[in-house]
């Protein structure tokens, strides 16, 4: 079958009035190519890690070149507002406020709501110089045995599990000195750097995005992790200091409107947003609050780690029996789905309809002629195709939206784990596995006229 051209794919939207059926959007999926120039490949890891990008590690992040790209393309104003549903790692809040935009977003997840913050919160850089000194002075008092180690009793077990003695002490030190400081923006800067070497100290096996332990590892020095990593985030901090106009670094609170808590509940009001870019969780989103249980049990953000993960979106504990999927596509998913398995089956049908009603609330915040851009795979479980990108392009039309554009393209230097087994849906190491996660993504973009 004839693969059809991007200028073809961009027709056949475009001559489109009302509405692609789920016969049409299977098609137009098969039948598309690879758009080159969306890959990026010319980029190098500083590129992609600049300015406050290389704050935190974070699975599966799109690169900020991605977002400005989008922005490029659909924003023609000074004054644009930019939205971001699943802020993860912070990306696209971290790009419009650069931008001198403003920027607002949501994230469940505890840890990604304080990154996103730190990362796109500017701050002078000789104030910042004067606190790093003042809190790298007092770190060097950490063995002269006057810091009492704050350790989250409640989390010990977990702590335990995953740390030796002596880190444990070491890493309770310096969050004690962390939480000694009242400046609550330098109080969040120093909480990500410790947050980010914490996988580094532990025994958590390295590489690995699934909490398995090494116990042939051996782990970081805390100290010296956390100076090192301090002085990354200070030049990274200070790049973008510079970057940043000055109406949003004197003013950042009129820019910058961001909150913990569901994709489905915005905190902006209707008509107001020109572009929406986001990569939304996939069917398996659980791994999130497992991929981050250790910044989450030593920050204290959850009282009980299983309770926490349900909170997550696509969650089958938050399934209703009232609320239906609209998607066609979806639901011959789930149906294939049932014959393997009933709760993973359940898990993708509740995912789906959070989705729907993430598209809605999309529909909802944008001004006319806005768009949303939301990027995403497709994958195998336990030997189904889950068409995540097809199901969206389908459901945003059930939210009102006009399928706008469609963009597919290789995703080489997003870092997210590659390969699954078939059989149990679960990532695996790549000489054990049979089948690629996500070879490649999509950008489904859709238009509210």
């Amino acid at each position: 079958m004839k693969l059809l051209s991007e200028r073809k794919q961009n027709e056949i939207l475009t001559s489109q009035v009302n509405y692609f059926n789920h016969t049409d959007i299977l098609q137009l999926f098969r039948d598309m190519q690879i758009d080159k120039s969306w890959s990026f490949n010319g980029f190098k890891p500083k590129d992609t890690g600049k300015w406050t990008h290389c704050y935190h590690r974070y699975p599966a992040k799109f690169i900020p070149q991605l977002v400005e790209r989008l922005i490029e393309e659909y924003i023609i104003t000074n004054d644009a507002h930019i939205n971001d549903p699943f802020m993860g790692s912070g990306t696209t809040i971290v790009t419009a406020i650069s931008r001198g935009f403003k920027a607002s977003g949501t994230d469940i997840n505890r840890i990604a709501y304080l990154m996103t913050k730190v990362k796109s919160t500017p701050i002078d850089p000789n104030y910042l110089e004067e606190k790093m000194e003042q809190i790298l002075l007092r770190l060097s008092e950490l063995f002269s045995k006057d810091i009492t180690p704050l350790i989250p009793e409640r989390h010990i077990e977990r702590i335990n599990y995953w740390f030796d003695e002596k880190n444990k002490i070491e890493l309770g030190e310096i969050l004690r000195v962390i939480y000694e400081g009242d400046d609550k923006i330098i109080r969040d800067f120093l909480l990500i750097a410790f947050s980010h070497i914490l996988k580094n100290c532990s025994i958590w096996l390295q590489g690995s995005t699934k909490p398995t332990r090494d116990f042939k590892k051996k782990p970081a020095e805390p100290l010296e992790a956390f100076r090192k990593h301090l002085k990354k985030m200070q030049k990274g901090n200070e790049e973008f200091y510079r970057v940043v106009p000055q109406k949003v670094r004197e003013n950042l609170k009129k820019y910058l409107n961001i909150r913990a808590q569901d994709a489905k509940k915005q905190p902006v009001e209707d008509n107001s947003v020109d572009l929406i870019v986001s990569s939304s969780p996939y069917v398996t989103s659980y791994e999130y609050a497992d991929l981050h249980q250790l910044s989450t049990i030593w920050l204290d953000f959850a009282d009980n780690l299983t309770a926490y993960k349900k909170e997550f979106i696509g969650s089958a504990y938050k399934f209703s029996e009232k609320r239906k999927l609209k998607s066609i596509i979806a639901k011959n998913i789930v149906d294939k789905m049932k014959q393997k398995s009933k709760k993973m089956a359940k898990e993708i049908e509740t995912f789906f309809i959070d989705m729907q009603d993430v598209f809605d609330e999309s529909y909802r915040i944008l001004k006319r002629e806005g768009r949303c851009c939301y990027v995403i795979g497709d994958t195998v479980l336990k030997g189904i195709n889950i068409l995540n990108a097809e199901v969206f392009a389908e459901s945003l039309q059930y939210s009102g939206f006009k399928l706008d554009k469609i963009i597919k393209r290789e995703i080489p230097l997003k870092i997210l784990p590659q390969k699954r087994d078939e059989k149990t849906g679960r990532f695996a190491s790549n000489d054990k596995a049979n089948s690629e996660a996500y070879p490649f993504e999509y950008i489904v973009i859709g238009l509210k006229e």
